[in-house]
């Protein structure tokens, strides 16, 4: 009773039908939203610290990515050693020089002196909690984003994703619970290591220091704050935060290819298409589906307006859709029996068209009585 993807675990409670179209929408999820946005934006930001372009760019990552997802599931977990070896140790340093610079604008330095100043120039950026007078309210609405979104979308992510528990599923379950813990443990130095060169960059932009870089077509661009950074850190420390935000795109576009690749061919191709194929054919269904999947991203991520919408943004917003109905019927599927195919059907379905509907419905007529 071996589980190695989502949908194998949804057809063994709900049944094929469930299993399948969740199938469907995990894949559209995959290629449309999460692949397209990481290559777009991995090559948007290389792009800005190398000077090359936006496509070149995207098909150096592609055919890297594609190549380390052709090895399996090990080298990517091997890259992923790697890749996380140097996010962490490049991240720092980007961090702390990005505090260093803005200490320097209260005729200051140091990390420390630079975090007083930013926390002192930039306030409003440290509230998790938006006021209704906020311009970005409508899209982080106050604390309803932390009680009600905030769960229900990390839920999903981090507990009903191929992409985050294949690795679980893939390894012992002492092994797995280890990995798990020490993933939460990396999770807490994100702030330090993204949301923090993010603020920095803000600031330094806001008092002239960043000059245009952060800009396209005069407006500022959230997305080309890291790159712009990574830009002005001296040379050999460049190289190691360029070098830690390569393997980063890299490892995700490779691990995400691996979920696409997983459950096209395990829960597709052999469970609905060809039931008696071989293992050799359905290895070579797998790279193909890698390949095929990459073309379609690089194809499809301009065309999707990324840059415009800001690559955080984007996702969180197109992964809402379908967020509270898989995570309902994952949760309703743990832990009560009488949930129904049925039931999980109309969680997912219905969820993703009432989530449109309410995506629209703001535009329609007036709700800030809510």
């Amino acid at each position: 009773n071996r589980i190695y993807t989502m949908p194998q675990f949804l057809e063994q409670r709900y049944g094929k039908a469930v299993a399948t179209t969740m199938a469907l929408f995990w894949l559209g999820l995959y290629v449309v939203v999460n692949l397209t946005s990481i290559l777009y934006l991995g090559a948007l930001a290389i792009g800005s610290v190398t000077g090359v372009g936006v496509l070149p760019c995207m098909l150096f990552l592609a055919v890297f990515a594609a190549i380390i997802t052709l090895g399996g599931m090990k080298v990517i977990g091997y890259t992923d050693v790697i890749q996380v070896t140097c996010l962490v140790i490049g991240g720092l340093v980007t961090t702390w020089l990005a505090l260093d610079l803005v200490a320097k604008l209260g005729q200051g330095h140091g990390a420390l002196q630079g975090f007083s100043t930013l926390y002192n120039t930039t306030r409003d950026h440290f509230e998790m909690v938006l006021g209704r007078d906020n311009k970005n309210y409508m899209d982080l609405p106050g604390l309803s984003t932390l009680i009600g979104g905030m769960w229900i979308v990390n839920l999903n992510y981090w507990g009903c994703n191929q992409y985050i528990t294949q690795r679980a599923l893939g390894a012992d379950l002492p092994t797995a619970r280890k990995g798990l813990l020490f993933a939460a443990f990396l999770k807490l130095l994100m702030p330090m290591i993204v949301v923090m060169p993010g603020i920095a960059a803000f600031a330094l932009d806001r008092a002239g220091v960043l000059g245009d870089a952060m800009r396209v077509g005069g407006e500022l661009n959230p997305d080309r704050a890291y790159p712009t950074l990574l830009a002005m850190l001296p040379s050999g420390i460049k190289g190691i935060a360029f070098a830690a935000l390569t393997a980063a795109v890299v490892a995700s576009l490779a691990g995400k290819a691996n979920s696409i690749a997983t459950i096209f061919t395990l829960d597709i191709y052999q469970k609905r298409l060809h039931p008696d194929v071989s293992e050799k054919k359905m290895v070579w269904i797998g790279r193909m589906t890698v390949i095929v999947s990459m073309l379609l991203a690089i194809v499809i991520a301009p065309l999707m307006g990324i840059d415009k919408k800001g690559g955080f943004q984007y996702i969180q917003e197109y992964t809402g859709f379908v967020s509270p109905g898989i995570l309902a019927m994952f949760l309703l599927g743990f832990f009560w029996k009488k949930t129904t195919a049925d039931a999980a059907m109309f969680a997912t379905v219905g969820g993703l068209v009432f989530s449109i509907i309410l995506k629209f419905l703001p535009t329609m007529m007036d709700l800030h009585f809510l």
